[in-house]
């Protein structure tokens, strides 16, 4: 048991936390808001876990994770991770990134699907494609893009 009275929490003035339905298929536009290198489950990897947030539409403000195999004994993993990354940089216009933390805030696009429950795990989402934002959407009225209102 906790005694939790000196927060003075009263659940009337917090909205109750929704569910984690994945988001629709579809194209939205992100940006990474954070990234951390992390071992793998097996101990002998590592993955770059990416965090995005959607900056507009319907999903605005909603999170989609990304695990990128940057480290793997199976080399397709690493292939696939690595051209990922590439695909991230070169859709943020970050070449050479010497750390993660420079391809964040900065908006591009993604090609989300929805990878099927299995086991223990419910549905969630799953990045298929990674593009420039300039080559997807075009500005708002009045030259602004959403995401700088």
């Amino acid at each position: 048991m906790a005694d939790i009275s000196s927060l003075d929490f009263d659940a009337e003035k917090i909205q109750p936390q929704a569910s984690f339905e994945p988001v629709p298929t579809g194209e939205y536009t992100v940006m990474i808001t954070e990234s951390d290198l992390k071992p793998t489950k097996s101990g002998d990897g590592q993955y770059l876990q990416l965090v995005y947030e959607i900056l507009d539409g319907d999903y605005k403000n909603r999170k989609i994770w990304d695990r990128l195999n940057l480290i793997n004994k199976n080399s397709t993993a690493t292939e696939i991770a690595q051209r990922s990354l590439s695909a991230i940089c070169h859709s943020v216009g970050v070449l050479h990134p010497k750390d993660s933390a420079e391809l964040h805030n900065k908006p591009f696009v993604v090609k989300v699907g929805i990878r099927p429950a299995q086991g223990e795990f419910s549905e969630s989402n799953v990045v298929k494609a990674y593009s420039s934002i300039k080559n997807q959407k075009p500005a708002a009225p009045g030259g602004k893009k959403p995401w700088q209102n």
